[in-house]
C-alpha cells in the first residue's frame, strides 16, 4: 500500500480511475489516480472482447470532461454514443462504488457527433486535396520516388495557373489533362512526364475511392479548432466519430487519422508540457490503423506521435492485443491499461507473454500469470508521474462510467444531430469552381475554337472552288481562252513542220 500510495500521489489535477488489488482482494485507501499532465504523453488500452476496454475508455473521456479538457473519440463499433445520456444506476454498479469508496451519481455529458459520410447523423468531417498537399498524398496513396515527383508537379503546376485541387475529380481531372491534352504544355514548362507513371498514379486514387474516399475529400474543411471547444458548464466537449462503416475499409481510416494528426500538428501551437492536454484523442479497434498500413504510412504515424505531445495533444490507443500496435509506436506510450487476455492456444500464451514484459517489473504481481485471470472491469495499469517515471504496476478495480452504457436511440441520435451548431455549419453541399471546371472550361474553348478554324477553312476552300468556276465560265475568258489555245497550238505544229499556209512548198514532193 505504501508504494502505491507513493507511486500515485500527484500534486497536480488528476483523475480518479478505480481503487488497487492485491490477492483478489481490494486494497482499502490505495486510490488509483492519473495525472493530467502526463495525459499528452499517450497511451494503449489493450484486452480481449468483453472485458472492459469500453468502459474504461468511457470512464476516462468522462474524467477529463470534468477537468475541462476536450476529447475526440473514433467509435468504430459504434457503441460510445451513450456518454450523451445518464447511466442507470443498478445492484452492480451500486455494489462496486461501495467497493471503490465513490459517490456514483449518473451524469449525461455534452457531446458533438461527427462523421465521415453524408448518409450518417453528425456533422461532416472533410478536408480538400490541396490540404493534404503533395507529400502526404503520396504517402497515402503509397507512391514511388518517381510517382511522387509527378504529384510534386502536378500541386506546382494548379498553384502556378490557379486551378484549385479541393476534391479527387480534380485531381485525376489535372492528371488526364497533363497526360493528353496539356502533355506538350506542361514538358514545355516542367519537364517530360511518362504515361506509365501517370496511368498508376490514376490507379492508386481510384483504388482509394473504391473505400470510400470522395466522401472524405471536399468542401467545407473541417477545422480542428472546432474539436477543442468547451460546453458552457466549463467541461470539454466530447466529439464522437462514429466511423462503423470503416472497419472493411482500412485504407480510408488511415487517410483520415493521418490527415487528422498532421492537421492538429500543423495548426496547433507548441505548448510543452502543459498542466493538461488541449486535447486527447481515443482511437477504438486501433488495429484497422496498422493491419493495412505501409511502412512510409506507419513511419509518418510514428513521427506525428512523437512530436504532437509537445502540442499538448494526447493520443490513446485501444485494441485487443498490444502486439495489434508497432513496437515503434508502442515506445511512445507513457500510459498503459491492461485489461485481461485469453490464452486458448499457443500463440496466445505466447503474445501474453510478450505483452507482459511491456510493463515494469514488480514484487506484488506475477504479470504474465495474471493478465489472464483479470475479471471484467479490472486491469494492470501503469502511467507516467509528473517527472515522466514509470509508476509502478497495479492491479486496479476500475470505477464505472456515470453515463449510459449503452448507444443512444435513433430518435436520441437525430435531437442531438439537429441541436448541433457544427452540424449546420459543415453540412451544407459546397461545390466551388475548381481545377475540374476550370480545366474543362478550357477545354471547351480551345474545341470550339479549333472547330470555328475548321468552318474558316472549308468555308475558305467552297469559296475558292466557286471563284474558279466563275471566272472560267465568264464569255471574255472564255474566248480569250479559245484565242490563246489556236495561236499556242499553230506554234507548236510550226515547230513541227506541219502547220503554216496551205499552198506547197517549192522543191516539196507533192
Amino acid at each position: 500500500m505504501k508504494a502505491i500510495k507513493e507511486g500515485y500521489d500527484f500534486k497536480g489535477e488528476s483523475i480518479k480511475i478505480g481503487r488497487a488489488e492485491l490477492d483478489g482482494k481490494i486494497v482499502e485507501g490505495a486510490d488509483i489516480f492519473l495525472p493530467l499532465k502526463t495525459f499528452n504523453r499517450h497511451g494503449l488500452i489493450a484486452g480481449a472482447t468483453g472485458t472492459g476496454k469500453t468502459k474504461t475508455l468511457q470512464m476516462l473521456s468522462e474524467g477529463l470532461s470534468d477537468a475541462s479538457v476536450p476529447v475526440l473519440l473514433l467509435d468504430i463499433k459504434g457503441d460510445l454514443s451513450g456518454i450523451a445520456a445518464a447511466a442507470t444506476a443498478n445492484d452492480k454498479i451500486t455494489e462496486r462504488a461501495k467497493m471503490l469508496g465513490i459517490d456514483y451519481k449518473p451524469q449525461a455529458y455534452p457531446v458533438e457527433l461527427l462523421t465521415l459520410t453524408k448518409d450518417k447523423p453528425g456533422a461532416r468531417l472533410r478536408a480538400t486535396v490541396s490540404e493534404f498537399g503533395p507529400v502526404l498524398l503520396s504517402k497515402i496513396l503509397e507512391l514511388n520516388d518517381t510517382q511522387g515527383g509527378v504529384v510534386a508537379l502536378i500541386f506546382k503546376y494548379c498553384d502556378d495557373n490557379k486551378l484549385p485541387l479541393l476534391d479527387l475529380k480534380d485531381f485525376i481531372k489535372v492528371l488526364q489533362y497533363i497526360s493528353a491534352e496539356g502533355k506538350a504544355d506542361i514538358e514545355k514548362s516542367y519537364g517530360k512526364i511518362s504515361t506509365t507513371t501517370t496511368g498508376t498514379i490514376l490507379r492508386k486514387v481510384i483504388e482509394l475511392q473504391q473505400q470510400g474516399a470522395d466522401d472524405f475529400f471536399g468542401e467545407k474543411s473541417f477545422e480542428v479548432d472546432d474539436l477543442m471547444r468547451i460546453a458552457g458548464d466549463g467541461r470539454g466537449i466530447i466529439s464522437i466519430l462514429r466511423v462503423t462503416e470503416l472497419q472493411d475499409r482500412p485504407k480510408m481510416f488511415s487517410t483520415f487519422m493521418l490527415q487528422m494528426l498532421a492537421e492538429l500538428y500543423a495548426t496547433a501551437p507548441e505548448e510543452g508540457d502543459l498542466d493538461k492536454p488541449k486535447l486527447v484523442i481515443f482511437i477504438d479497434e486501433a488495429h484497422l490503423i496498422f493491419n493495412e498500413a505501409s511502412k512510409v504510412l506507419l513511419d509518418q504515424i510514428e513521427t506525428i506521435i512523437k512530436l504532437i505531445r509537445s502540442k499538448g495533444i494526447g493520443v490513446f490507443f485501444s485494441t485487443q492485443n498490444p502486439m495489434d500496435v508497432p513496437q515503434s509506436v508502442l515506445g511512445q506510450l507513457g500510459m498503459k491499461i491492461q485489461h485481461a487476455l485469453r490464452a486458448f492456444t499457443a500463440v496466445d500464451r505466447k503474445a501474453i507473454k510478450q505483452a507482459s514484459e511491456n510493463y515494469p517489473e514488480t514484487e506484488f504481481y506475477k504479470t504474465e500469470d495474471l493478465i489472464t485471470q483479470l475479471g471484467i472491469g479490472e486491469a494492470l495499469v501503469t502511467a507516467l508521474n509528473e517527472k515522466g517515471i514509470p509508476t509502478p504496476l497495479v492491479h486496479v478495480m476500475m470505477t464505472p462510467p456515470r453515463s449510459r452504457m449503452d448507444i443512444l436511440t435513433d430518435a436520441e441520435i437525430s435531437n442531438l444531430t439537429k441541436a448541433s451548431k457544427l452540424s449546420s455549419k459543415y453540412n451544407q453541399d459546397v461545390d466551388n469552381e475548381s481545377a475540374y471546371e476550370l480545366l474543362n472550361k478550357k477545354l471547351e474553348v480551345a474545341q470550339q475554337r479549333s472547330t470555328e478554324i475548321d468552318q474558316m477553312q472549308q468555308q475558305a476552300k467552297t469559296t475558292n472552288k466557286t471563284s474558279e468556276k466563275s471566272w472560267i465560265d465568264n464569255p471574255i475568258v472564255r474566248q480569250a481562252g479559245r484565242t490563246a489555245a489556236s495561236i499556242l497550238t499553230r506554234s507548236l505544229l510550226g515547230v513541227l513542220g506541219v502547220g503554216g499556209s496551205s499552198r506547197k512548198r517549192k522543191g516539196s514532193l507533192f
